[in-house]
């Protein structure tokens, strides 16, 4: 995957890194992200993700085997949809582009 480079990269300080999101339950892979900026992973924004193994469509985020890691939401600064992360749920894991 090339990484994005558009307004919200650089409105993060410009700093980007991708990583494999895998559920912390059952180790099934989820996605790959494009992670802007410093700070911990709250949210995922859908227009960063790549590689997806479920259905982002659904209101929910869950890995194939049922397992709850988020839950869709339209992050009201920027107005795009989001996933809003549950705490502890996902492992992440930096990968190179």
């Amino acid at each position: 995957m090339k990484l994005k480079n558009d307004k919200y990269k650089h409105a993060r300080g410009g700093a980007s890194r991708l990583l494999l999101i895998s559920c912390q339950k059952c180790g099934a892979k989820i996605c790959q992200y494009q992670k802007d900026g410093p700070g911990g992973l709250r949210r995922m924004y859908v227009d960063r993700i790549s590689e997806p193994a479920v259905s982002l469509a659904r209101k929910d985020l869950t890995c194939p085997n049922g397992h709850l890691l988020g839950i869709k939401i339209i992050y009201e600064k920027e107005d795009r949809p989001a996933f809003r992360l549950v705490a502890d749920s996902f492992v992440k894991k930096i990968v190179k582009a």
